[in-house]
């Protein structure tokens, strides 16, 4: 499989879920602007059979090499991001993980429940990236409770393996050339923006900026029959500056990313 390839599958699997990303590529491309993904992200469980470990060497088939890793403690996640080797305009893709173990016991039984149904040789191609749940549909009183602790998890319990969001590349528009550009654009058309620590994450003295819209909702039937509005995935745009040796930065920024998480907060 050719990154393109990759890319495209996830593309169709991510928009069936999240049609705000497809409208806002069209607005863009109404205001004169070719699309390119600075990144896309994706959330999975560690000590599972879909842990990143595991996930890593599908990513090296590809082309990928990582280049960084971070952690997050408050969110009880570690994360690594990869770069392709050889095709430089080929997204980034930021790989995250919760730390079950750090969890209060009610989750990780719940979590672990959900681990053991996930078969052990799950990982035999990239297309395991858009796999989606690999377990049974979770009951609503499961993913409250996973959702009190960890937005994460829940959000991960309901979703499964795919892509949490692409993002667009602000250094490659012609015309919205600032993050305020498309910021201001995106508010102008209604689309809600993730606000925690404030629109605009990252200054270009850090070398990077990134804002994102809030998650769209799905009406999602839980295995007990209810049913909820809970999120979906989200669109991210981010601007890259250079460092002080001229190079444009390239990797991410553990604050940055923390707020990031938010936007498929249910609250």
């Amino acid at each position: 499989m050719t990154p393109t390839d990759f890319f495209a599958s996830l593309w169709d699997r991510y928009t069936q879920v999240t049609p705000q990303a497809h409208s806002i590529q069209q607005l863009f491309k109404q205001q004169g602007e070719t699309v390119l993904n600075d990144h896309v992200a994706f959330r999975t469980f560690n000590n599972s059979p879909i842990s990143l470990e595991k996930l890593e060497p599908q990513l090296e088939a590809l082309g990928y090499q990582a280049y960084g890793a971070f952690v997050f403690e408050s969110k009880h996640l570690k994360a690594r991001c990869y770069k392709h080797t050889t095709e430089v305009d080929s997204p980034k893709i930021f790989l995250s993980e919760l730390l079950v173990e750090e969890l209060p016991p009610i989750c990780q039984e719940i979590i672990g429940r959900y681990v053991a149904q996930i078969p052990t040789d799950a990982v035999q191609t990239p297309a395991i990236f858009w796999a989606g749940k690999l377990w049974e549909t979770p009951t609503q009183a499961d993913y409250l409770a996973l959702a009190e602790h960890s937005e994460y998890a829940a959000w991960l319990s309901t979703m499964g393996l795919q892509a949490n969001h692409f993002t667009v590349s602000i250094n490659h528009l012609q015309h919205l050339t600032t993050i305020e550009d498309v910021n201001a654009l995106l508010e102008k058309e209604g689309y809600a923006l993730n606000q925690v620590g404030g629109v605009i994450k990252g200054s270009p003295e850090s070398c990077l900026e990134q804002s994102s819209t809030m998650a769209d909702k799905i009406d999602y039937t839980f295995a007990d029959g209810s049913q909820k509005i809970i999120p979906s995935c989200f669109y991210e745009f981010a601007r890259r500056h250079p460092m002080a040796n001229g190079v444009l930065f390239d990797s991410f920024i553990e604050g940055n990313a923390d707020k990031i998480f938010d936007s498929t907060s249910n609250k």
